[in-house]
């Protein structure tokens, strides 16, 4: 069966993020993380030890999906949510040493799949397609379609 394209942008992104997130899943299933957690590992390794709300912010998610995809990464033992020692209120996530070496163990699942998608793609378009998706990311995008950014959202300078 053939499927038109969508003149809708948001059911054309979904489309194409449960296609692709199939397609790494599935380089990634020796490792036994999800696309989902192995970004969410190297989100917290990048960042330290974020806050929660860091942690949601940067990887564009409310604090209800973040905690439900931290469950089976703190059951494994690959990360930590310890009170944050100036705000015993707010709580940080650290990467553990069993994180840092199952991040370690998929890098090179990542990295194959990530080889193949800009061999598929087209290395300059995929490129360029990760650069226009970064920009759908930001504050300022949101702010331009009229939404205005999450509370404690902070501007993000283009990479």
């Amino acid at each position: 069966m053939t499927i038109q394209p969508t003149r809708c942008s948001n059911a054309a992104l979904r489309r194409a993020t449960r296609s692709v997130g199939q397609l790494y899943d599935d380089a990634l299933a020796p490792s036994g993380l999800r696309t989902t957690q192995y970004g969410l590992l190297g989100t917290i390794r990048r960042l330290g030890t974020p806050t929660m709300g860091e942690l949601a912010e940067a990887m564009v998610m409310d604090l209800s999906g973040l905690a439900h995809t931290l469950k089976p990464l703190t059951r494994d033992g690959y990360v930590s949510v310890v009170p944050d020692p100036q705000d015993r209120r707010a709580r940080r996530i650290a990467l553990t040493a069993s994180g840092a070496a199952k991040l370690a163990e998929a890098t090179p699942l990542w990295r194959a799949a990530q080889d193949r998608f800009d061999a598929a793609f087209g290395p300059e378009r995929a490129g360029l397609l990760r650069d226009l998706l970064h920009e759908l990311a930001l504050p300022d995008f949101r702010a331009a379609f009229g939404t205005p950014a999450p509370a404690g959202e902070t501007r993000d300078a283009p990479h």
